[in-house]
């Protein structure tokens, strides 16, 4: 009878003579049986492709050949409609702007018939300082009768285009009065032709208004 063998050609106990009552191979577990001049198979060198064939090219993507995706552009913000805190109206006072032509020129007349003239559309009216460096009033009253009546700054004239007419403004110790009304010291009041003029309470300081 023959003897169990392996049948497996990689195990170690293949086309080996195996115990008659075995039933797998010991090695690999293979099962027997019995086997008779049992020859390993002579291995086959791998195919090879024909020598007029080039092997398969694995496909690389060339470096240019990417997506093209491009990112979604946000829209740009419109800041006209961002919100702005809100401000206080404040109206601008309308500017007034003088006519061309020149401000009629004042002139005082003393009662003594002496005459003082504006220089230019405002000034003061008053006496020369003692102190140096102190520039006089646009119309001096210096040596005139009883001239200590008159504060050094005793008024302010200026030109009022929208009154057409030359402003007065109080700023003495002793008082002005035109055409014998007190005016209140800060205030302004209209000077016409041939009104009266008073410096002082005594009615030693007069002149007569005159605009040319």
């Amino acid at each position: 009878m023959p003897a169990n063998r392996c049948p497996n050609p990689s195990c170690e106990y293949f086309n080996r003579a195996l115990p008659n009552n075995a039933k797998v191979c010991p090695w690999c577990s293979t099962p027997v049986g019995p086997v008779n001049n049992v020859v390993a198979p002579t291995p086959q060198p791998p195919s090879q492709p024909p020598s007029n064939q080039q092997p398969p090219v694995e496909y690389q993507r060339p470096a240019t050949d990417q997506p093209n995706y491009q990112p979604p552009q946000q829209a740009p913000v419109d800041y006209s409609t961002v919100y702005q805190p809100r401000v206080s109206y404040q109206p601008t006072p309308p500017v007034y702007t003088p006519p061309s032509q020149r401000a009629p020129a004042l002139k005082l007349i003393h009662s003594t018939g002496r005459e003082f003239h504006l220089v230019g559309e405002g000034g003061y009216i008053g006496r020369r300082s003692q102190s140096p460096g102190i520039a006089p009033p646009e119309i001096d009253l210096t040596g005139i009768p009883s001239e200590g009546i008159v504060s050094r700054r005793h008024a302010r004239v200026d030109w009022d285009w929208s009154q057409n007419s030359y402003m007065i403004v109080d700023m003495s110790t002793n008082g002005i009065y035109l055409n014998n009304n007190p005016l209140t010291p800060g205030m302004q009041y209209r000077l016409l032709n041939g009104d009266s003029l008073r410096f002082g309470q005594d009615n030693l300081v007069n002149f007569t208004v005159y605009t040319v």
